[in-house]
């Protein structure tokens, strides 16, 4: 061991430090540094945190990537439905996910979910959930059913203080219309002329409890509707006086813009957002998918 001390010996107009090299527990030997030799033995540390912490950043760039793969490519165009959506994380990558599909039957599936927490532990649990919904999804179940299968899955897991809120829909195009299930996520909003309104769709978040069911509920879209699914970081942005931006917020910014494409529509609701909470920094991630029926 060495612990660096200065002795008497040491001082003076070219003083040095004096290193004890303990080499046995009743033998010690001084060794004398200069101050260049100080300087440079505790550098090597701060380049040792340096390294780890590029190392860190080069990580978690990593997984921005890879959490970016999960996401759709592009907007989904099939027949008369559109659907956009928007993903801005708290940090390099989030717990927020979501996805939208063409079935094999021609129905079109979309989900939005929120896992408890935020950064890295979270990004790994929502790619848990992500994979967890793609074995089932593809099946065509039942919203309803979905959630239920995934509440299962996760509570097997038994993850300590992990679970996900969860908005699941089915769209059926030959008939327009929706079925949604929902655990623990706001709305969605439904835009229909200039008016909109919040859907409520409740439900315990998966991967708590076992045996859990599900409430389905069902809508016939009319051509010209749209829905905004979101995570609670829309709703729940702060200004500098600490208010929420709140479901209110966004349904006046989704009713002034009831005729808007969902690339339109998602830009106005995150630049209302933006503007509302400047000067303040992002308290969560923000994630939300505009559909709409033309």
């Amino acid at each position: 061991m060495v612990r660096l001390e200065t002795t008497p010996q040491a001082r003076g107009p070219f003083w040095r430090w004096a290193a004890i090299l303990e080499v046995a527990p009743f033998v010690s030997l001084p060794v004398y540094f200069s101050p260049s030799d100080v300087l440079m033995v505790t550098a090597i540390p701060l380049q040792d945190a340096a390294t780890v912490e590029k190392l860190r950043e080069n990580e978690l760039e990593e997984a921005r990537v890879i959490q970016g793969a999960m996401l759709p490519s592009r907007p989904l165009h099939i027949g008369s439905v559109l659907i956009s959506h928007e993903f801005q994380p708290v940090t390099e990558v989030g717990g927020d996910y979501l996805d939208y599909f063409e079935l094999s039957d021609g129905n079109i599936g979309l989900y939005v979910g929120d896992v408890s927490g935020k950064g890295l532990p979270a990004a790994l649990y929502a790619a848990l959930a992500v994979g967890t919904l793609r074995g089932v999804h593809k099946t065509g179940q039942a919203p309803a059913r979905v959630l239920s299968v995934l509440n299962e899955r996760l509570h097997l897991r038994g993850i300590p203080g992990r679970h996900t809120a969860l908005q699941y829909a089915l769209f059926f195009p030959t008939t327009g219309e929706m079925r949604i299930s929902s655990a623990g996520m706001p709305g969605p909003l439904l835009i229909r002329g200039a008016c909109c309104q919040g859907l409520h769709v409740a439900g315990i978040p998966p991967g708590l409890f076992p045996g859990v069911s599900y409430d389905e509920f069902s809508l016939y879209l009319e051509h010209g509707d749209s829905l905004l699914f979101c995570s609670d970081g829309l709703t729940e942005a702060r200004d500098a006086n600490d208010e929420e931006f709140g479901v209110e917020g966004l349904q006046k910014v989704c009713a002034e813009n009831a005729t808007a494409t969902p690339l339109e529509l998602l830009e106005q609701v995150f630049s209302a957002i933006q503007a509302f909470s400047r000067g303040t920094r992002q308290w969560d991630d923000m994630t939300a998918a505009a559909f709409h029926y033309e």
